[in-house]
């Protein structure tokens, strides 16, 4: 009985680590989508309103996929929300909880002092989509609806200003020539 809820503990602890990719492109996971087309899905937000990536097409958005038994990922939370807030105006965080009940997410962000938009999503279409190898898992994507960077893991701030330079400058040159 102990063996096998040990073999329980790994398994659930597996599906969630600290680690970020720092190749951002590995032989799996979301690095291998750069350059792809940003899938979306209609799911909603822990206010019950409507959302989806989509509705940010033209913005820079930090897509961030995370549950609230994951530790690393409360851990990120706070660097999240501090970007969000240096970032109003450039860079779209969406926070994605992956399977939980809509309560469940609005009380854990509610406890963090999460600000920037939170859906739900439920089937977990966002994760399976993006490839998550773990949570948390974000994505990076470019005002043209593309996929810039995918990172599994934890992220500190100054990995996700890194991250989401690139398509910053891209959206900057473009701006530019238009």
């Amino acid at each position: 009985m102990r063996r096998l809820l040990v073999i329980v503990v790994v398994l659930f602890l597996s599906g969630c680590y600290n680690a970020p990719d720092p190749g951002g492109a590995a032989a799996g996971g979301p690095g291998a989508l750069a350059g792809a087309p940003a899938q979306s899905f209609d799911v909603r937000r822990t206010d019950g309103r409507p959302d989806s990536l989509a509705r940010y097409r033209g913005r820079v958005v930090l897509l961030n996929l995370w549950a609230t038994w994951c530790p690393p990922c409360r851990d990120e939370m706070p660097a999240l929300e501090r970007f969000a807030r240096e970032n109003a105006g450039k860079v779209v965080v969406l926070g994605v909880d992956q399977g939980e009940a809509a309560t469940v997410a609005a009380t854990y962000a509610r406890e963090l002092g999460v600000t920037f938009p939170i859906l739900v999503d439920e089937q977990q279409q966002y994760g399976r989509t993006y490839e998550g190898i773990g949570l948390p898992t974000s994505v990076i994507v470019s005002r043209d609806g593309r996929v810039v960077k995918g990172i599994d893991g934890a992220m500190t701030i100054e990995q996700m200003r890194a991250a989401v330079a690139p398509a910053l400058t891209d959206a900057a040159s473009h701006g530019a020539t238009r």
